[in-house]
């Protein structure tokens, strides 16, 4: 309806102090920008922040955009093979912009660095499939740089990263937007899904990345669910929480791409919103005892088994990949140099076995099933010889199919 920044969540003075006390403590804000298109048709022409539209006319007078706006003549996407009606018709009935239109362009502009002056580090651009690679170079050339006054270094440029949805088999290719920011990864998320669903070995995962034709890793944005596969297809989610703390933790513990975690809230049918009163003010979330969330909040990023393996990506930062040790199935271990070191078990039989760590001698927490507390771990508990073996032990079909030791300190009982 608008670029206005008023909403259930709030208005543009509280979207300011929310970037502000985040900033402050270190935490980015991305937003998810659409600009693709406007609204569908809808019987309610007033938004939350009391814009109106006339949608036979194509008339969005709080921009204002009006007919000669958008992509003419009028049309809906029936046919993805064909690249400039996926690109230049309307997706699901939403109205779609012309950002050929030096005015589109100025209008989408002005709304991006409204939110960079507003302290955000970088921009989702939902739907860049649905434009044209050449228009978006130029609304992005026309970005200012991130706004110093939130601690952003000088000269920053705002991180963009693109939502362009490919499983194969299409003429528009991710790689097209790769040139102007990194891209959406969706084969991510469904591959690691047949693996820890157990409808592919595990061992397959030795040549994961680039060798599966997936994205160059330093243009990958790598994911296993997000709000709209939750809701859409067989994606893997916090509902098959077992096989979903796994395959996030083979996404955090591999090099590839650049990760990103869910949060969300629990839901029974794809329409429903987030936690609310019956004045739809949203409710937010309670923190139980064990760091997760309560007031139908899921917060799988305060999930252990989830922010143990951000600190292990942490902890190994650039090391590749080695001492790769599989069973020939279900069963693999691998270490990220001499920094990290896990486990998987996806068998029904227990996994033990002596394996070549890659970590320095001494005791270790192991960060899935518990965490270090002073010199004693909640958890499992792993101890790597001189030689750097250590007997890695899981058990099968357990709760938690995999093990993880790092450096850390939150880790290894050597760390001080």
């Amino acid at each position: 309806m608008s670029y206005k920044l008023v909403t259930r969540s709030g208005n543009r003075e509280e979207f300011l102090n929310m970037t502000r006390r985040c900033n402050k403590v270190g935490v980015r804000i991305y937003a998810d920008v659409v600009f693709n298109h406007m609204t569908a048709d809808n019987s309610n022409n007033i938004g939350t922040a009391g814009s109106t539209a006339d949608f036979k006319k194509y008339s969005y007078p709080a921009v204002p955009y009006t007919e000669e706006h958008f992509h003419h003549p009028f049309c809906a996407i029936n046919n993805y093979n064909n690249v400039t009606e996926v690109r230049d018709c309307q997706l699901v009935g939403l109205k779609d912009l012309n950002q050929t239109m030096d005015y589109v362009r100025q209008k989408i502009t002005k709304y991006l660095n409204n939110l960079i002056e507003l302290g955000v580090a970088g921009l989702r651009i939902d739907a860049a499939k649905h434009m044209w690679p050449s228009d978006l170079k130029e609304i992005y050339n026309r970005l200012n740089n991130l706004n110093t006054d939130f601690g952003f270094p000088p000269k920053s440029k705002p991180y963009i990263y693109q939502e362009v949805i490919y499983y194969g088999n299409e003429p528009i290719k991710p790689s097209e937007y790769t040139s102007l920011g990194d891209v959406t990864e969706f084969r991510v998320g469904a591959e690691l899904r047949n693996v820890f669903r157990g409808n592919n070995p595990l061992k397959w995962l030795v040549s994961w990345g680039e060798q599966w034709e997936l994205l160059p890793s330093d243009s990958a944005l790598a994911f296993i669910d997000n709000h709209d596969t939750q809701r859409t297809g067989n994606a893997l989610t916090y509902k098959e929480a077992r096989a979903y703390k796994a395959a996030i933790a083979f996404m955090l513990a591999h090099p590839y791409g650049e990760p990103r975690l869910m949060s969300s809230y629990f839901f029974n049918n794809s329409d429903q919103g987030p936690p609310s009163d019956s004045s739809e003010n949203i409710i937010s979330p309670s923190i139980n005892k064990d760091d997760t969330c309560g007031n139908g909040w899921v917060c799988e990023h305060r999930w252990r088994q989830i922010y143990q393996m951000v600190a292990f990506r942490n902890a190994v930062g650039k090391e590749t990949i080695r001492n790769w040790w599989d069973n020939g199935h279900n069963q693999i271990a691998f270490s990220r140099g001499n920094k990290g070191f896990i486990a998987f078990n996806v068998e029904g039989r227990k996994l033990n076995e002596t394996l070549q760590t890659g970590l320095p001698p001494g005791n270790y927490c192991d960060v899935i099933t518990g965490k270090r507390r002073g010199n004693s771990c909640t958890g499992g508990k792993v101890t790597v010889r001189k030689d750097g073996y250590a007997s890695i032990n899981l058990p099968g079909n357990a709760e938690d199919m995999h093990l993880a030791i790092h450096i850390g300190r939150e880790s290894s009982l050597q760390a001080r």
